[in-house]
C-alpha cells in the first residue's frame, strides 16, 4: 500500500485526479506512464519553439514522475526486475537533467524510446494477473 500511496501522491502532483483512488496498482502505474511520456513530448515541444521556461516545467514534472515511479519499486517482491528499474530511473533522472541542461533533443528522443518501451510492457500486465487477484489490487 505504501507504494501506491507514493504513486498517488506523485500523480497528485502532477495535476491528475479522476480515477486514481479505484485505480488498481497496475493502473496507477500505466497512468505515471502516460503522464511521463506527454511531460517529454511536451518538453521536446518547448525546445523546438525555444520556449525554455515552459521546457523546465515539462522536464520538472517528468522528473517527479520518475521518482514516483522509483520509489514505487518493491525490491522484496520485483528482486531483479526492480533492481533493473531502478538503475534505469536513475538514468533517466539523470538524462532528464542533461536534456534540461542542454535542450538536447537526441537525448529526450533516447530516454522517450525507453520510457515509451516500458509503458509499452506494462500494458500486458493485466492479462498476466487472474481476475481475482485483479480486484484485490484495488487502491481503497
Amino acid at each position: 500500500m505504501r507504494a501506491n500511496h507514493r504513486a498517488i501522491e506523485s500523480y497528485g502532483q502532477v495535476k491528475v485526479s479522476t480515477g486514481v483512488s479505484k485505480a488498481s496498482s497496475v493502473e496507477l502505474i500505466q497512468m505515471l506512464f502516460d503522464g511521463l511520456i506527454e511531460s517529454m513530448s511536451a518538453a521536446k515541444g518547448h525546445i523546438q519553439h525555444n520556449n525554455i521556461a515552459e521546457k523546465s516545467k515539462a522536464i520538472a514534472r517528468a522528473s517527479r514522475i520518475v521518482l514516483g515511479l522509483q520509489g514505487a519499486l518493491d525490491f522484496e517482491k520485483g528482486g531483479e526486475l526492480a533492481k533493473n528499474l531502478d538503475e534505469l530511473y536513475n538514468y533517466v533522472t539523470r538524462r532528464l537533467l542533461h536534456v534540461n541542461a542542454r535542450n538536447d533533443l537526441q537525448a529526450l528522443e533516447e530516454i522517450y524510446g525507453l520510457m515509451l518501451e516500458i509503458r509499452s510492457a506494462w500494458e500486458s500486465v493485466p492479462e498476466l494477473i487472474p481476475r481475482s487477484q485483479q480486484a484485490s489490487m484495488a487502491v481503497n
